[in-house]
């Protein structure tokens, strides 16, 4: 079989999380057409990712530790298809390419080297300016959406969240580091269609993209990154304020990300959705174009329609900095509602666990009152303070372990 390696490197909201979800949950029918998703637990791409670029993240660096080398090593191992899959690979530098490149084989000039192609899913600045500012806030940032803008726009791009935007979302340099020496054939850019296409043109693409057209994949997922409307990551910013110096990323993430935003505030349809505020718009669009026109020149296969590149303008702008204010406590009230109803949850447990401690304690304790139990143990402390004894306890102790196997 020939060796192919699909890297598929970003960029984030683009329907990645639904993407590497279906590839996990389908390793075994993958496998049975030679494909490999070498991933032992759901985050182990994003784990391997933090490896190879030293990122911090709020302690699962240390958690990362040596993940890249052993999936570099799986995927050398594997003589078929392999796919690997995570958006934070796309603001790798040109040496962090380099070295990954280089373990999985790339550029050696052996006569069994991989065949390596690039994947790159991308979307509209329209929708993912104001997706990038809303995962910052899920991720504990406390940053207005106008400063967000301003640090965005900035030339310099010397701020963080400056260099981090556009390390993941400019498309022609995410290229230039990740595919510089790569037939363009081999690099596939995935557009995700405009706002209110069919959810399942979008996988369809990365089907394409992946090679996997003719396999027949369970496509249903429990894991995806859902949109919060403009009141809700109001109100996740003001949590953020309120709570960051208190509340270590070990809590912060179940609590606030998970519980509060993704399964909670998410869950409301009728919020003014995030938007780009019109007076950033044509600039967004010149740079949308000179995309587009770069993207052309350089002749990559595009899944999809390099124009949905360019998006429309917002048919409504609702500013999240300065929201209605009877819409923040609506969602305050469904965040507090969420918040007890998980405490209640969490009582209700430990009860149980408290009862049943209660009865095995009482068992052991009714145990030990048997005259039979307290004999044994006398007898068996008396042989444990002798050579000869302890070598009875050894063998009678085998004796029991084969007796309960074989039955």
């Amino acid at each position: 079989m020939t060796r192919r390696i699909l890297l598929h490197v970003g960029t984030p909201k683009t329907g990645t999380s639904y993407v590497q979800d279906v590839l996990y949950r389908n390793r075994p029918r993958l496998a049975l057409a030679g494909i490999l998703y070498p991933a032992d637990r759901f985050d182990a791409h994003f784990l391997a990712a933090l490896d190879l670029m030293r990122l911090p993240w709020g302690g699962l660096e240390t958690e990362a530790i040596g993940a890249w080398d052993a999936l570099a090593a799986r995927v050398r191992r594997h003589d078929g298809t392999t796919i690997i899959s995570h958006e934070i690979f796309a603001t790798a530098s040109r040496s962090q390419v380099g070295r990954a490149l280089e373990s999985l084989g790339h550029g050696t000039g052996d006569p069994d080297e991989p065949e390596l192609h690039v994947v790159l899913s991308v979307r509209d600045l329209v929708r993912q300016i104001p997706a990038e500012w809303q995962e910052n806030v899920k991720h504990r940032s406390s940053i207005t959406y106008a400063k967000f803008l301003r640090q965005i726009q900035s030339p310099e791009r010397s701020t963080r969240i400056g260099s981090w935007f556009w390390g993941v979302q400019e498309i022609p340099d995410i290229l230039d580091r990740w595919a510089s020496d790569l037939p363009p054939e081999r690099v596939h850019l995935v557009t995700v269609p405009p706002r209110g296409g069919a959810p399942e043109v979008l996988w369809k693409r990365f089907s394409q993209a992946f090679g996997l057209d003719g396999i027949d994949l369970t496509l249903e997922t429990e894991r995806a990154n859902p949109s919060l409307g403009a009141p809700e990551t109001a109100l996740i910013r003001r949590i953020n304020r309120a709570v960051n110096r208190e509340l270590p990323p070990a809590e912060y993430r179940p609590l606030v990300r998970e519980l509060l935003a993704h399964q909670t505030l998410s869950q409301r349809r009728t919020s003014p959705r995030l938007a780009l505020p019109p007076d950033v718009h044509e600039w967004v669009q010149r740079l949308e174009r000179s995309w587009v026109e770069e993207i052309t020149v350089r002749g990559y296969d595009v899944i999809g329609d390099v124009e949905e590149l360019v998006g429309s303008p917002p048919e409504t702008w609702s500013d999240p900095d300065h929201p209605d204010g009877d819409d923040v406590a609506a969602a305050g009230l469904d965040a507090i509602k969420a918040l007890l109803l998980d405490n209640a949850r969490l009582r209700q447990e430990g009860e149980g666990l408290r009862h049943e401690l209660d009865e095995t304690r009482g068992a052991l304790h009714r145990a030990y009152l048997r005259p039979t139990y307290r004999l044994r143990e006398k007898i068996v402390r008396r042989l444990e303070t002798g050579q000869a004894g302890r070598v009875l306890l050894k063998g009678y102790r085998l004796a029991r372990g084969r007796s309960s196997r074989s039955a």
